[in-house]
């Protein structure tokens, strides 16, 4: 059975830093890419960054590319995401996700937690 466990979220100020945390257990995590994805209020859920099994490839979406980085420590079973130069629109619910696609202009994850909520006040 697939757990995937966040931590880390809270209120921050504009400009502030986050690191969010997810640990995982039930599968073969060094085998799978992980992602954090998030989903503001009445918006659809987005991908923010992903990484691959061994951690060689990470992929960052624009609107967070050079203010957050994702990593992982495989010998935990954990992954995290480095948020700096935090912004209002980052205020979100975070996941820890994996087996994600895009699909008909809908992205979804068959896999995700329970989330984190990441509140940035202007």
């Amino acid at each position: 059975q697939v757990q995937l466990v966040e931590s880390g979220g809270g209120l921050v100020q504009s400009g502030g830093s986050l690191k969010l945390s997810c640990t995982a257990a039930g599968f073969a995590f060094s085998s799978d890419w992980m992602y954090w994805v998030r989903q503001a209020p009445g918006k659809e859920l987005e991908w923010v960054s992903f990484i691959s099994g061994l951690g060689h490839t990470t992929v960052e979406a624009d609107s967070v590319k050079g203010r957050f980085t994702i990593s992982r420590d495989n010998n935990k079973n954990m992954v995290f995401l480095q948020m700096n130069s935090l912004r209002s629109e980052d205020t979100a619910v975070y996941y820890c996700a994996r087996d994600c696609l895009k699909s008909a202009g809908h992205f979804s994850c068959r896999s995700r937690g329970q989330g984190t909520q990441v509140t940035v006040s202007s």
